[in-house]
């Protein structure tokens, strides 16, 4: 089945941050249930018109339409989608084409993309999407795991080895905003990224995935002189504003996918948070 509306989530600014609670400050930047079985579960964050989800479709055929919280009859009338499976392997179908999407696999649907469709391959595929509004049209575009660019990370003395893939970006699968990738952290290693950064010109949202049962990612957000928490589970994703600082530190090692649209797709374009700075 499918949402006939998708839940909306309205922009805020940094003074907001002091005055709320934890709920609150849940209720407005975690989305705790991404992927539910046999559904298209979607949400539409007015920080840069991002939309983000997952498709699950647990043995059915699942079909992405148009909402009218986007005002389109198809969806990708006037938008792009990047989706990276992150359970077993399964079959997205854009306008009649299959494509096989193994665990960590990533691909690309541009805008004017009319019909598509999620399938299990051996079962149990899980598919998160991220969607930004596009002004053009690129080709559909699949990448597997490690076929990316590859970069290596941090060091195991700071906790924060890591192997990050870049799917969709200026020098990869091209797009119209969308930057988007998967970071794998290292056995011992539990920061996904430090020092802490902001980029005022994109939003950033992150999928923490592989995240054990019993175990949490603590995501930093807020500004330096007032930074909060969430305490995220497997599975659930959180959106940072482009004015939010974004790092995180698990009681385990996990993997997460991080997705960006704004002003440009310049990766480095950041500007980092010492964590002697924040308060």
């Amino acid at each position: 089945m499918t949402e006939t509306h998708i839940p909306q989530r309205y922009a805020t600014n940094p003074a907001q941050i002091p005055g709320m609670t934890t709920q609150q400050l849940r209720d407005t930047y975690l989305i705790p249930e991404v992927f539910v079985p046999g559904e298209i579960r979607l949400t539409y964050t007015h920080h840069d018109r991002v939309v983000l989800g997952g498709a699950v479709p647990a043995g059915a055929e699942l079909r992405l339409t148009g909402y009218p919280e986007i005002r389109s009859e198809t969806f990708l009338e006037h938008r792009e989608l990047g989706i990276v499976n992150v359970g077993g392997q399964g079959v997205v179908i854009a306008d009649g084409e299959e494509h096989t999407l193994v665990t960590g696999a990533c691909l690309y649907l541009g805008r004017g993309v009319e019909d598509v469709r999620f399938r299990d391959g051996d079962g149990g595929a899980q598919f998160y999407l991220f969607s930004a509004p596009a002004h053009t049209t690129y080709p559909t575009a699949l990448v597997s795991p490690g076929e990316g660019t590859v970069r290596e990370l941090g060091d195991q003395l700071t906790s924060n080895r890591r192997t990050l893939n870049q799917y969709i970006h200026e020098n990869g699968i091209r797009s119209c905003q969308i930057v988007m990738g998967v970071t794998e952290l290292h056995p011992g290693s539990m920061w996904n990224t430090m020092p802490a950064h902001t980029h005022d010109r994109r939003t950033e949202c992150y999928l923490y995935f592989d995240v054990p049962e019993d175990a949490r990612v603590v995501h930093l957000m807020g500004e330096r002189e007032e930074t909060r928490h969430l305490l995220v589970a497997d599975r659930q994703a959180v959106i940072s504003p482009s004015w939010s600082l974004h790092s995180g530190v698990g009681s385990a090692a996990y993997s997460f996918v991080w997705a960006m649209a704004g002003e440009n797709q310049a990766f480095d374009d950041m500007d980092a948070a010492p964590i002697t700075d924040l308060r």
